[in-house]
């Protein structure tokens, strides 16, 4: 039972505190006068649907919940709503939609911009108890599940019947499915699979009125009308609530090989991409890269990591990945590569994994990266696409900028798809550091066409940065299906599409000139 002078304690501090954290990025927002606070009333309500064990206000699982991975990101909300089915999750979003309570949505809680945690008291909405695999057809590769499937289980799940997840990411054992979906997931083997825009087949979604809206069809091809789907891939919960996945899974490979080499500079490891996907063609399935302060890092900070390479100090390191049917056609492929890349000097050294440990091994170390730097202290986390010649040059923009502080600047992230994770660990927030990131980073990315946001999502940490990427026309129409869906904006409020959105200079300039010229009319 919740306590009510804790209650009204938290209520009045909602209502009249402002988001704005010192050192750290988060837009400065006002509690919205239009959403409700929680009343004993909704607490019965919920209860009545869901059952008292699923309605949880205890103050220990309240601040975990609260509470982003990496400690970044606190909200205030007072309870937490655990559906176990799509029916369940209707009503309660019926009853918030009435009320005008905001809603959270939260899956396994993984995410880097603060999208599934909230900002004042949102009522949480965690979807791990549907977790129910519908089927797979084994012909077609089809899986449908409900959303709160965690990533790793599934995968289990299908290799029993030959099958894999098109998606690989480091937090697989906690992530969920649904959140996959929502944040639009990128990973490690989008290079082989492409994004979840291609793989998932259709969704159950539920609308903020309780309205569902079912299009989980096993089919490739369904051209009748709007592919309604799409509209809810990357949406961080903020148009809908998805409530079930239908995925197309590819089949397992029966060989897989991953090499882990050096490389002297920025212009051989992108001669390295170029001669892997020659080379190596149809059976290469990824393509990262670190740089030797983010090995350092992580060596330093998780001692139980193992260092590929002991002998070589360099200042790139990539990890390239074969999957295939036939392990003596791959490593024909493998030697080839490996020959012309050393004959070119591409590479300073190397190591190939053939072995399911080994390969696990050296995996470890790249999905730790993150794990590394949290324990370092505080990091500014930046997630970008970028034109692939490109995109180590923010990372060295950027150490240079900030030479003047005692900070770490890491450079890591998926070559293959021009995706490059700019880390800044410092040992405490910083207001002057945060300063000379902001809006420079953004900025630097807009100049260059590229996105602020590849695939972690905009969250409360860039959302209002949104028109550094999108233009002015592209961010009134998200608005106006954001009104069309959530009329009321209860949906993961504050995020992806804030009441104030920056564009650069240039665009502002644009902006004004548009408007005065329709004003002289």
């Amino acid at each position: 039972m919740i306590c009510h002078g804790l209650l009204r304690t938290l209520r009045l501090h909602a209502q009249t505190s402002t988001c704005k954290r010192a050192g750290f990025a988060c837009q400065a927002v006002q509690r919205d006068s239009r959403y409700a606070a929680l009343q004993r009333l909704d607490v019965d309500v919920f209860t009545a649907i869901l059952g008292s064990q699923n309605v949880v206000q205890d103050t220990e699982t309240l601040q975990s919940s609260n509470r982003d991975w990496m400690g970044k990101y606190v909200g205030q909300s007072q309870v937490i709503l655990r559906p176990s089915s799509t029916q369940e999750l209707s009503k309660v979003m019926a009853h918030c939609n009435d009320r005008k309570l905001a809603v959270v949505p939260q899956a396994g809680n993984t995410g880097l911009a603060g999208g599934s945690v909230p900002i004042f008291d949102e009522v949480i909405l965690q979807t791990a108890q549907m977790n129910r695999i519908h089927s797979f057809d084994e012909v077609s590769g089809a899986l449908q599940c409900q959303a709160g499937c965690i990533l790793g289980e599934l995968n289990e799940h299908l290799a029993a019947a030959g099958y894999v997840m098109p998606l690989d990411l480091g937090p697989k054992d906690k992530c969920q499915i649904g959140g996959n979906v929502s944040t639009n997931a990128g990973g490690l083997k989008l290079i082989r699979y492409g994004s979840l825009h291609g793989s998932v087949l259709g969704l159950e979604v539920v609308l903020a009125n309780g309205t569902i809206i079912d299009t989980m069809t096993p089919l490739r091809k369904d051209n009748t009308g709007y592919d309604v789907k799409q509209l809810f891939i990357g949406a961080e919960g903020t148009l809908g609530i998805i409530s079930g996945v239908s995925i197309l899974c590819p089949p397992k490979p029966a060989a897989v090989n991953l090499m882990f080499l050096a490389v002297q500079d920025w212009s051989a490891a992108l001669q390295t991409f170029v001669r892997a996907k020659r080379k190596l063609a149809e059976v290469l399935s990824a393509f990262e890269f670190l740089d030797s302060s983010a090995l350092d890092l992580t060596l330093h900070q998780l001692p139980h990591i193992v260092n590929p390479l002991p002998d070589h100090q360099a200042p790139f390191y990539l990890l390239v990945e074969t999957s295939g049917s036939n392990g003596d056609h791959d490593q024909s492929k493998l030697k080839d590569f490996l020959k012309e890349a050393k004959h070119d000097k591409l590479i300073q050294g190397g190591t190939v994994a053939s072995d399911s440990a080994h390969i696990g091994e050296i995996w470890q170390l790249r999905e730790n990266i993150s794990v590394a730097l949290n324990k370092a202290g505080k990091t500014y986390k930046y997630d970008m696409s970028l034109p692939v010649a490109e995109m180590y040059g923010l990372v060295e923009d950027v150490r240079q900028r900030l030479q003047k502080y005692p900070v770490r600047v890491v450079g890591y992230g998926h070559l293959g798809d021009s995706n490059v994770h700019l880390n800044v660990s410092t040992e405490e927030w910083d207001d002057d550091v945060l300063h000379d990131l902001e809006p420079y980073v953004y900025d630097w990315v807009a100049d260059r066409k590229g996105s602020i946001s590849a695939e972690h999502g905009l969250g409360q940490m860039k959302s209002q940065y949104i028109g550094y990427t999108k233009q002015p026309d592209t961010v009134d129409m998200m608005r106006d299906l954001k009104q069309l869906l959530d009329p009321n904006g209860i949906l993961n409020p504050y995020k992806v599409l804030p009441e104030h959105v920056s564009f650069p200079s240039a665009v502002n300039d644009r902006l004004m000139a548009s408007r005065s010229k329709s004003a002289s009319y």
